[in-house]
């Protein structure tokens, strides 16, 4: 069986563990029969061990209830870089080995399911924890969106990212955090109420800060170069710039030479929001660049 799931851009600023965006950066996992472990990966993620220690390997064998599988691992999107590549590799594994609730597998496996939840539904998501099980609300998401993400040459792993966040916070930097979570839906489904401000946030992005110092500076490229909002993507340290369609070209040149100017390497990718998110069966494969599943125009 094969399946394919999209990557994600989680939190989006206010938005910490409950909102997300799929991306049209995708990852496809098959999943067969055979007479013991064989793993094979290609694109990023390609230099990981392809043993039992895989992702993918240990997501299908926990779902089949043994190891004897052939797993073949295809994918577009950047490792440890905020970006939501073990919640699309565990997801598109678990729908592969046959899972009755992929979702919760890959939730399970991330710990939380924002990203895990966009690449499942497809859009624009927000999630809540209800009784044993998850609630995904597909939210209005404006076609004429682009989303240009500046990935750096570093990793930054969830775990370290999620360490540095305090345990409890103040009230007015809750009540900060929903006023801008607000906002920022407004302008999401409207791109034309979609102003700076909407990303703003006081609970995660600033007590992550000191992992990527230049942060601050690449997002106000970003915004310096056209986008509408900016914020980090995920636990980081890849940046997102949140822009008009028709300004994606000169926000993504923004985010080079924000990448140039802060002396760091790093790729600069021009997405779109996937709308179908978990597809399994024939239609699993990665789609050529003309093809991508995204908003219509």
């Amino acid at each position: 069986m094969r399946a394919r799931a999209p990557a994600s851009s989680a939190n989006l600023g206010p938005g910490l563990d409950v909102l997300a965006v799929a991306l049209d950066l995708y990852v496809e996992v098959e999943v067969e029969p055979a007479d013991r472990l064989r793993v094979t990966s290609a694109g990023e993620g390609a230099d990981l061990p392809a043993d039992a220690s895989h992702l993918a390997a240990r997501v299908a064998a926990a779902v089949c209830g043994h190891d004897r599988l052939a797993i073949s691992v295809r994918s577009e999107v950047p490792v440890a870089r905020g970006l939501g590549s073990s919640a699309a590799i565990a997801l598109a594994a678990a729908a592969a080995a046959g899972a009755d609730d992929p979702l919760a597998v890959a939730a399970r496996v991330d710990g939380h399911a924002d990203n895990a939840a966009a690449a499942f539904s497809g859009g624009l998501v927000g999630v809540n924890a209800l009784g044993n099980g998850w609630r995904v609300s597909k939210l209005p998401l404006d076609a004429g969106l682009a989303f240009v993400a500046v990935v750096p040459d570093r990793t930054l792993e969830t775990a370290r990212a999620r360490a540095v966040l305090p345990e409890s916070v103040a009230r007015a930097d809750a009540v900060f955090n929903l006023g801008r979570l607000a906002l920022l839906l407004e302008g999401l489904g409207d791109r034309r109420r979609l102003v700076p401000a909407a990303t703003g946030d006081r609970l995660h992005q600033g007590p992550r800060t000191p992992l990527f110092p230049e942060a601050p500076r690449l997002l106000a490229a970003l915004e310096d170069g056209g986008a509408r909002a900016a914020c980090w993507s995920g636990a980081g340290p890849t940046l997102l710039g949140i822009c008009e369609r028709t300004d994606a070209e000169a926000v993504a040149a923004a985010g080079r030479q924000g990448l140039m100017d802060s002396g760091l390497e790093g790729r600069v990718f021009q997405l779109h929001a996937d709308l179908e998110g978990l597809v399994v069966g024939a239609r699993a494969e990665l789609p050529s660049r003309g093809e991508r599943p995204r908003a219509p125009a």
